[in-house]
């Protein structure tokens, strides 16, 4: 099953400058390794991007923030569980004070994906080299922890797309 679609997905930054991250795996590929995400999923009807962005964020980890402006897009496919996504994805910035893992509204598929979630410091996250997603998130995560906000969204779609 083939799916494109608009997605909207958040990078969440607490009072630290951590970021929030779901760790991830393919419930019906085992030899799929698995990752760390940044919440998002697709934009529903009549939704924008920041309204979508809001609906994820609070469904899938049960955290409310201010959501801030897009700062990078992506064109993005990949497989996850039966399905192929072609995704146009739109990630905003949101800051919060901080929250604990509480998800509200998974879908079956995620709640069968989402192994834990957990805040990561940049240098944590650059000290390791387990898959992400968005897939250049470390290439461009600092900038944004420093407060260097994009006045135009920054394309991140991954390298060997397109």
């Amino acid at each position: 099953m083939s799916q494109k679609r608009q997605a909207a997905r958040v990078v969440l930054l607490n009072k630290s400058n951590e970021i929030f991250l779901i760790h991830s795996e393919d419930p019906i590929d085992p030899f799929k390794p698995s990752w760390w995400e940044i919440p998002g999923g697709g934009i529903g009807w009549g939704e924008d991007s920041a309204t979508a962005a809001s609906r994820e964020l609070w469904e899938e980890t049960g955290i409310q923030a201010e959501m801030g402006p897009v700062v990078w897009t992506q064109q993005v496919q990949f497989t996850f569980g039966p399905y192929f996504f072609d995704n146009d994805e739109k990630i905003h910035i949101a800051w919060c004070d901080g929250g604990e893992y509480r998800p509200k509204h998974l879908e079956a598929l995620e709640a069968a994906a989402f192994i834990e979630a957990r805040w990561w410091s940049v240098e944590e996250l650059l000290s390791f080299d387990f898959p992400v997603l968005p897939e250049r998130l470390r290439e461009f995560l600092p900038d944004l922890v420093e407060g260097q906000i994009p006045p135009t969204p920054i394309d991140i779609s991954p390298k060997n797309s397109g």
